[in-house]
C-alpha cells in the first residue's frame, strides 16, 4: 500500500509539473502561423506531414491586421496556441509595422484570442503608457521613464499553472519578450508579463535574464526528455546562429548558452525566429527559423535529437510562398478540413 501511496504521489506530482506547458492537441497536421514576408500580416499554411504546405487563402491575411494592431496597423511574429483550458487559441504578435514607419522601432504587442482560428478578438498594449496599461500599476517599474520604449519584440506564450494572481487564482499566461529603452539600458532584454485567463490582463514587465549582451526571439519549451526548459535564442551580434539555454524553473536562472551545441548550418549568414515543434508521434524535435541574409530568403526546418540538442539536417520549407517569423500547432481532422475548407468557400473576418 506505501508503495501504490508512492507511486500515485509521484505520478501526481509530474503531471502538475508537466501540464506547465501549452497543451497539444490532434494527431492530422499542423497550422504553421506566421508573419508573411511579402506584409506585416498573419498567415496560415497547413501541412499533414510539417515539411510540406499549403497556403491558406494563398497567403493573405487571415485576419486585418489594421484591425487589431491598433498601434502601427501591422502585426509580425505571429505565434499560437491552445488555450490551457477548455476550447479556444490565443495569439501574440508584435505591432509593429516598418513597412510604413520606415524604422526598426515599435511601441507595443497584441493579444488576441478565438474560438475557431478565423474570428479573432484582441487587445492593445502600448507600453509608452506606462503602468495604467497593467493590471498591477503599484509593482515596481523596470523603467523610470516609459516613454522611451521604443522596442517590444517577438512575444510568446507559455501557460503556468503555478502562477498565482493577488486574489488567489491560480495559473496565467507568461508572455515573455524582448524590450528596449536605450536612455536606460544599452541593447535588448529578454522580460516577461503574465497574461489572465481572459487574455486582456498583462501585470508590469520583469527582467527574465541579462547575459550582457541583446538577445532577441526566445521560444520555450519544457522537455520531458530532461525534465529542463529549453530556450532557443538569438544573440545580437557576435557568433551568428540559433543557440539554446536551460532552466529549472521556468522563470529562471537560466543558464547561459551552449557554444558548442547550436544551429549553425548558415556559416555567417544570418538567422533568427525560431520555433521548435515535434513530430505526431515523434520525441525529438524540429527547429524552424528564417535565414535572411541570403536574397531570396530561406526558411528552414532542422531535426534536434529528444533533448533539443545535436541539430542536423536543414531543409527548407516547402509550399509556403512568403515564409516568415511564426509558430507551428498540431491540428485535428476537425481544425484542418475547417481552414482546407477556407481556401474554397470562406473570407476570414
Amino acid at each position: 500500500m506505501k508503495h501504490i501511496l508512492q507511486a500515485l504521489l509521484v505520478f501526481m506530482l509530474n503531471a502538475s509539473f508537466l501540464s506547465a506547458q501549452n497543451p497539444q492537441k490532434g494527431t492530422y497536421g499542423y497550422l504553421y502561423c506566421h508573419m508573411s514576408g511579402s506584409g506585416e500580416y498573419t498567415a496560415y499554411a497547413i501541412s499533414r506531414d510539417g515539411y510540406n504546405y499549403t497556403d491558406i487563402l494563398g497567403g493573405a491575411p487571415i485576419m486585418d491586421p489594421q484591425q487589431h494592431a491598433r498601434i502601427e496597423g501591422g502585426q509580425r511574429d505571429a505565434y499560437i496556441c491552445r488555450r490551457a483550458k477548455g476550447r479556444g487559441y490565443l495569439m501574440v504578435t508584435t505591432d509593429m509595422c516598418v513597412g510604413r514607419s520606415r524604422v526598426w522601432d515599435n511601441y507595443g504587442i497584441d493579444l488576441l484570442r478565438s474560438d475557431d482560428l478565423l474570428h479573432w478578438e484582441s487587445k492593445t498594449f502600448d507600453f509608452r503608457q506606462g503602468p495604467a496599461i497593467f493590471c498591477n500599476p503599484d509593482a515596481p517599474d523596470v523603467y523610470r521613464d516609459w516613454s522611451k520604449v521604443h522596442r517590444v519584440w517577438a512575444p510568446q506564450i507559455f501557460w503556468d499553472p503555478q502562477y498565482t494572481w493577488p486574489d488567489g487564482r491560480r495559473g496565467g499566461y507568461l508572455i515573455y519578450y524582448s524590450m528596449l529603452n536605450s536612455s536606460e539600458e544599452a541593447y535588448d532584454r529578454m522580460y516577461y508579463s503574465y497574461a489572465d485567463e481572459t487574455f486582456t490582463q498583462l501585470t508590469k514587465p520583469q527582467l527574465l535574464f541579462d547575459w550582457g549582451y541583446a538577445t532577441i526571439d526566445a521560444d520555450i519549451n519544457y522537455l520531458p526528455s530532461d525534465g529542463l526548459y529549453h530556450m532557443l535564442i538569438k544573440k545580437e551580434g557576435g557568433q551568428p546562429g540559433i543557440f539554446t539555454a536551460t532552466a529549472k524553473h521556468l522563470t529562471g536562472p537560466w543558464s547561459e548558452p551552449l557554444a558548442d551545441d547550436y544551429v549553425d548550418f548558415e556559416g555567417k549568414k544570418k538567422c533568427e525566429g525560431s520555433s521548435a515543434f515535434q513530430l505526431i508521434g515523434d520525441d525529438t524535435w524540429r527547429v524552424a527559423y528564417i535565414e535572411y541574409s541570403s536574397n531570396p530568403k530561406h526558411y528552414r526546418i532542422c531535426k534536434a535529437d529528444k533533448y533539443l540538442r545535436n541539430f542536423s539536417d536543414p531543409v527548407d520549407i516547402q509550399g509556403v510562398r512568403h515564409p516568415q517569423h511564426g509558430s507551428f500547432m498540431r491540428l485535428t481532422k476537425k481544425e484542418y478540413k475547417r481552414l482546407e475548407r477556407l481556401n474554397a468557400s470562406q473570407t476570414p473576418r
